[in-house]
């Protein structure tokens, strides 16, 4: 590694510490708003956790899509799902956002990064898939989870990402379970 190829590498590592500080519209436990770096870290630990259960899946790269996947938000923050409209083009944002992250790394490294970017966006691949899949459980799990705001919306996670839950028998399994804590939650109010 070139000089050069490290001092890119390391001021990408410092502009990717913004995920950080990018707060999504979930609460932990504490009720304190959770970050996208939290939420990302938690995928990766789901996905490390069923990874026996995962046949035919590259694992390296589903771990690969699941860093990936939500660093574009480094730049212009998370649009939470319940608020996001069509006219918005957050996958065009997103992507821009991720492109101008990624600038400081090589030709091969920014390739290789927007490739798993666009893998998990498009749903190109069965490790993307099942990132998708995964991504959305660990919303839900922390939705349920966590001390939210009153007047927290909880039907909306019953319909929030089936098309990819329902893909894998083993996400279909967790997205039950799930979904029943859910009802409880909407039912209880809180």
């Amino acid at each position: 590694m070139t000089t050069e190829d490290l001092i890119g590498c390391l001021s990408f590592i410092q502009q990717a510490e913004k995920l950080k500080d990018v707060l999504r519209s979930a609460h932990t436990s504490s009720g304190r708003q959770e970050s996208t770096a939290e939420h990302t870290w938690r995928l990766c630990l789901m996905a490390m956790v069923f990874e026996q259960e995962f046949d035919g899946i590259d694992f390296a790269k589903l771990l690969k899509v699941c860093i990936i996947h939500d660093l574009g938000e480094a730049i212009s923050g998370d649009i939470p799902a319940i608020h996001q409209r069509p006219d918005q083009n957050k996958s065009a944002r997103e992507r821009a956002d991720l492109i101008t992250l990624l600038a400081p790394l090589d030709e091969r490294r920014r390739r290789e990064f927007l490739a798993l970017w666009d893998d998990y966006e498009n749903v190109l691949s069965p490790e993307a898939a099942m990132v998708k899949g995964l991504d959305k459980l660990e919303t839900l799990i922390q939705h349920n989870q966590g001390k939210n705001p009153s007047g927290f919306d909880y039907v909306f996670n019953l319909s929030y990402g089936q098309q990819y839950t329902s893909q894998h028998s083993l996400l279909a399994a967790m997205r039950q379970l799930i979904d029943e804590d859910t009802r409880r939650h909407a039912e209880m109010g809180h």
